[in-house]
């Protein structure tokens, strides 16, 4: 009985890649410091795994949201390999491996030993027809440049241009950032999206100088051995095996979809959690897995200070589109990962994706599978578009940007209101603030892809910090709690 009673009831509201995997990092956490819990894993929409989704589709096999991890930030493959998926983890297919960058009504190369926009070979640049003449020598001056001293934020844009130079940041890497990031380089913050570059500049006093050195760092590290991933990694039958797996292991934890909540308010030494189909639960702790504005909506009652600082955080809208076809009709497409586009240009998509290229698995034999990303800031009302207009444009921007004439066997559409946070100038204030003002409510933990990244990695391990912290919490508090009662 008295065992009972020490039961901790923790509330994960929201049940996407976060919010499964604090769940999971909770259930370990309390196996590991001997803290007996019981998990409600609350999500609004009828199934789990968030904007992952993976669909078959005949014998194709079709991702809704985000196809791949990066493989740098490891945080998603460890988890991979806990779940026993390691025979599942699948590479890309590096014999078609290639990016084309779509300028001046042509596809171009991105130039070889382009590493997220960094050049580190020389001779490619020099050939490359992507860049200008003076392009190229303004990037040559690249390790010339003394690093900056201004501590401030910086945005993208400003850093690449001071860096690299206008050409490069209009014909790489703004489109490369839009493909990922679904981000404007006039207000996203180079220090809170890819501090990684500030911390290069800092170090080497040049982005060249320092991805060459990290690159040879690389080099020798894998010396002898076959790499064991590729910079982009996903899974045999798509990334909704991730978060699947994340699902069947737990054993504490009360799957409870079709459940939204609609407040989070303080009650005694916990949170009383009220749902919108009528209930109201206790918890002793609460991680909210929510967007930054639904986190914001739920949290107003409890803390006006913090739904305000969250909400401040913008959000954009994205939709990807998925095509299949024969492969008979697509001869020219025969290598290349696929294509980007730069805002410049003024095309209506952003970057298309060949994804029977990129990995095995995706498209039956004869066929092919491509994937088109719509949206963003700029491009936000495409999103909105009807699915039979939303096709006709698809169709027409694949003919004049890549020859693609043919009826596809099918498209599948995919919208995703709201779901890009964007780390705008301001971001790490801001974050600092919330996470500040969350400190005052003990027991009460934020996670998800508004704060520290957008990966599913960065998502990875903000849960599982958010787990440990609650974990350790409750331990504490149950101590505290036993030597009143004694």
């Amino acid at each position: 009985m008295g065992n009972k009673q020490n039961i901790k009831k923790i509330a994960v509201i929201g049940g996407g890649i976060a919010g499964l995997s604090a769940a999971y990092s909770l259930e370990k956490e309390a196996a590991d410091n001997g803290v007996s819990i019981e998990i409600d894993l609350i999500e609004k929409q009828s199934r789990m795994g968030g904007n992952i989704l993976t669909e078959q589709v005949d014998d194709f096999i079709v991702e809704g949201g985000p196809d791949c991890v990066f493989s740098e930030k490891p945080a998603s493959l460890k988890l991979c390999e806990k779940l026993g998926l390691q025979e599942e983890l699948l590479k890309t297919r590096e014999e078609k491996k290639g990016t084309y960058v779509y300028w001046n009504n042509k596809l171009h190369d991105l130039p070889e030993g382009v590493i997220l926009m960094i050049p580190t070979m020389i001779m490619p640049i020099l050939l490359s027809s992507l860049i200008s003449f003076p392009g190229k020598m303004r990037m040559a001056l690249e390790p010339f440049i003394p690093k900056r001293t201004n501590p401030a934020e910086e945005s993208l844009s400003d850093f690449v241009t001071r860096r690299l130079g206008k050409e490069l940041l209009n014909k790489i890497a703004e489109p490369l950032v839009a493909g990922i990031h679904a981000g404007n380089p006039e207000t996203m913050s180079i220090n809170a999206s890819f501090p990684r570059f500030v911390d290069l500049e800092q170090k080497y006093g040049s982005l060249i100088r320092g991805m060459l050195s990290r690159r040879k760092e690389m080099l020798s590290m894998m010396k002898g051995r076959t790499a064991k991933y590729t910079m982009f990694m996903t899974l045999k039958k798509g990334l909704q095996e991730l978060t699947d797996n994340i699902q069947s292991t737990l054993r504490n934890t009360n799957k409870l979809t079709d459940n939204q909540v609609v407040t989070v308010i303080k009650k005694n030494s916990g949170y009383e959690v009220s749902l919108k189909a009528g209930g109201i639960k206790f918890y002793d702790s609460v991680i909210m897995a929510t967007p930054s504005y639904i986190t914001a909506t739920l949290l107003r009652e409890l803390d006006s200070r913090l739904a305000d600082k969250l909400i401040e955080i913008p959000y954009a809208s994205t939709a990807t589109v998925s095509l299949a076809y024969s492969a008979s009709d697509l001869n020219h497409i025969n290598n290349g990962f696929g294509f980007i586009v730069p805002g410049i240009s003024n095309r209506k998509i952003m970057a298309a994706t060949y994804t029977s290229n990129k990995f095995l698995y995706r498209a039956p034999d004869g066929s092919m599978l491509l994937r088109c990303f719509v949206g963003g800031p700029k491009n936000e009302d495409l999103v909105f578009l009807d699915d039979r207009e939303m096709e006709q444009m698809i169709r027409n921007e694949l003919k004049e940007i890549a020859g693609i004439e043919s009826k596809p066997i099918f498209t599948k559409i995919y919208r995703w209101e709201k779901a890009m946070p964007q780390y705008v100038i301001g971001h790490i204030d801001r974050i600092k603030k919330i996470e500040e003002l969350t400190a005052k409510h003990p027991g009460l933990y934020l996670t998800g892809s508004a704060f520290n990244g957008i990966g599913i990695s960065d998502c990875i391990s903000t849960s599982s910090k958010a787990a440990e912290e609650a974990i350790s919490f409750l331990k504490k508090n149950d101590r505290i709690n036993r030597v009143i009662t004694i």
